[in-house]
């Protein structure tokens, strides 16, 4: 008898403690840890909304709008929610509710059976994304019939359109949606899934500006997931805030006319505001349609952009290294009379040849008898420009430590115009071009160097550039010598707060070379213009300097045209570099699109005895790619 009440005292007390624990944790669920438990019940019953912004617009420099939003709306799919058959199981569905949502999207009841078996597969207890891009009548018909449809929602996002005939594809670039991988890096900015993110371009580049800021809208929803109300009137809301509108200093007149010009071509164009550093203009060609990144990616768009061999999405403006041919032979001149080999009316004889090369490798075009500097360029000398590279790596070959000397020198000029080095700018697909130097060639060529430094003087050999190196060094000479940043957003506008953001961009370099040098090249090119091989393409009643190039492609096709010019000669305002690759003679291809370019800027249009040269350079066609 005392064992048994023993026991029952001890029972008694266990359950007794018990109770006391379990009574003890309800208290400090609800009346001490109650922030906690309270978000998770309102998770239960309320439902929280994302409201994305409105990403930032993209205007020309005149204020053109060039790309906006388009809303696209999308029905979403909770299989938890939605209706189930009579006596069925947890995801046998309601066969008329299935026939009612296929009614209402004009798509066949198995297309909803199929979308319903992928969201329990996905996450049966959240909203899938089932039916995209949907348009908006249909759109409509399920919003008026969500109340006999629990288990349906909808998400509306945006994608870009584009509104001018310029699609300036490398320099806007594109945006998609964020996947998984991005999204891992980007959850803590605020960024969720089905939000989208620029890829390559500016909008890639100015992502955070254009984004904008996500709103929030919390709703009550009932057991069966409909939505039956707001949350606290709305007072936990949040609105969207949208991103910054971005005006570039693109002229998109200018880029659709570079790029028809462009047709059936390959190649690459920049334009610059000599006196600013401003992108006016940048063109890679062939390119692409940014709207076919707009929605799902087609076979026919994989295709052409991801296996197509003439790779549109290589940007030939900033990553193209071409040999420059005798466009170079400006920045020599430049050389030799600041490192004082050779003065403005010194005269070199050309007959044809120059005694290092016997005539047979180191050859002119014509015999141009005793040539100074201004001649040299407007004439395109071969000889004049052998022999100041000669000069500036000593006259005899076998110097081979004075050579190394000259060629660093040479070098060192080339990246006082930006050459050779990646280029400070919001332009972020930048390959540097190839300026060799003494190590190049010693790991090139070891202890003989074979002359190969002698075709340095006429850009063509070890030499490569892109056309956004060959316009900045076009804009240092027509501006006498400052080296500007290049850069596409002149800047950035709040349309809702008024905030504007400019780009904070290095000063201008001053290049370590005489004024007087600058004015003797820029004479040349003057010269080149009016009575050399830019004469053909001279803009009516503009005066400009120019200078043709016809480089070697080297794998036995034809060769590239090369062109660089700047407009007005007095006060520039426009710089240009164009290199069409395989397309012959500097004045076939490239001149013409060049001098096209900087008209329509400078006239705001082409003038009417102009528009048969426009129409015989958009029949020129590069070489076909048979590799």
């Amino acid at each position: 008898m005392e064992d048994y009440r023993l026991r029952v005292r001890i029972f008694t007390s266990v359950i007794l403690v018990v109770l006391a624990i379990l009574g003890g944790r309800l208290m400090f669920m609800q009346l001490l840890d109650t922030e906690g438990y309270t978000d998770e019940s309102r998770n239960n019953a309320i439902r929280e909304r994302l409201v994305r912004p409105s990403r930032g617009a993209i205007f020309d420099r005149r204020n053109r709008l060039m790309v906006d939003n388009r809303p696209v709306y999308s029905i979403q799919l909770t299989p938890r929610y939605f209706p189930r058959a009579e006596g069925g199981g947890r995801y046998d569905f309601d066969p008329g509710k299935v026939q009612l949502l296929a009614r209402l999207l004009a798509v066949s009841d198995s297309t909803v059976w199929a979308k319903l078996d992928a969201a329990v597969r996905r996450n049966p207890d959240a909203p899938t994304d089932s039916f995209e891009e949907v348009p908006f009548e249909s759109f409509g018909r399920v919003q008026e019939h969500l109340y006999q449809l629990p288990g349906v929602t909808y998400d509306i996002k945006q994608t870009r359109r584009y509104h001018t005939d310029a699609k300036a594809s490398h320099a806007l670039g594109y945006i998609r949606e964020i996947d998984k991988d991005k999204l891992a890096i980007r959850y803590d900015d605020g960024y969720r899934r089905g939000d989208m993110l620029g890829i390559t371009g500016v909008e890639n580049k100015y992502e955070m500006y254009l984004r904008g800021k996500l709103g929030r809208s919390w709703e009550l929803v009932n057991a069966r997931g409909l939505n039956i109300g707001k949350y606290e009137d709305g007072r936990d809301d949040s609105a969207p805030l949208s991103g910054f509108d971005l005006h570039l200093s693109i002229d998109s007149r200018v880029q659709a006319l570079a790029e028809s010009l462009f047709v059936n071509k390959r190649g690459g164009a920049v334009a610059l505001d000599p006196n600013t550093g401003e992108i006016l203009a940048l063109v890679s060609a062939p390119d692409y349609d940014l709207s076919m990144f707009t929605g799902r990616l087609t076979q026919a768009t994989v295709d052409y952009v991801y296996r197509n061999p003439v790779k549109p999405l290589y940007n030939r403006a900033t990553q193209s290294q071409q040999v420059p041919g005798s466009t170079w032979k400006p920045f020599m001149a430049l050389m030799a009379l600041n490192e004082g080999v050779i003065t403005k009316d010194e005269t070199v004889t050309c007959s044809g040849g120059h005694p290092l090369g016997g005539g047979r490798f180191f050859r002119c075009m014509h015999v141009h008898g005793r040539i100074a500097s201004e001649e040299a360029i407007q004439r395109s000398c071969n000889t004049y420009f052998f022999e100041m590279m000669n000069r500036i790596a000593g006259s005899s070959p076998r110097n081979e430590e004075r050579v190394a000397e000259g060629v660093d020198t040479f070098a060192r000029y080339a990246h006082y115009f930006g050459m050779g080095t990646r280029i400070t700018s919001d332009v972020q697909d930048q390959s540097p071009g190839l300026i060799p130097d003494s190590t190049y060639f010693a790991d090139k060529f070891g202890d003989y160097w074979n002359l190969s430094w002698m075709n340095l003087g006429i850009g063509q050999g070890d030499l490569g550039n892109t056309p956004l190196e060959l316009a900045l060094y076009t804009s240092a000479v027509a501006n006498g010598g400052l080296r500007y940043s290049p850069h596409l957003i002149k800047e950035m506008r709040h349309p809702e707060t008024g905030e504007t953001v400019r780009p904070s961009l290095p000063a201008p370099f001053e290049i370590p070379i005489a004024a007087e040098h600058f004015e003797t090249v820029r004479n040349g090119m003057r010269l080149v213009m009016e009575a050399g091989t830019g004469r053909g393409v001279q803009i009516p009643g503009v005066t400009s300097g120019g200078k043709t190039g016809t480089a070697q492609d080297g794998r036995g096709r034809k060769d590239n045209s090369v062109f660089i010019m700047f407009a007005p000669y007095d006060n520039p305002q426009i710089a240009v570099a164009v290199q069409v690759e395989n397309a012959g003679y500097g004045s076939t291809a490239a001149a013409p699109i060049a001098s096209l370019m900087a008209e329509q800027y400078l006239n705001g249009g082409i003038a009417p005895e102009r528009r048969a040269l426009a129409e015989r350079v958009r029949a020129v066609r590069s070489q076909e790619i048979i590799d």
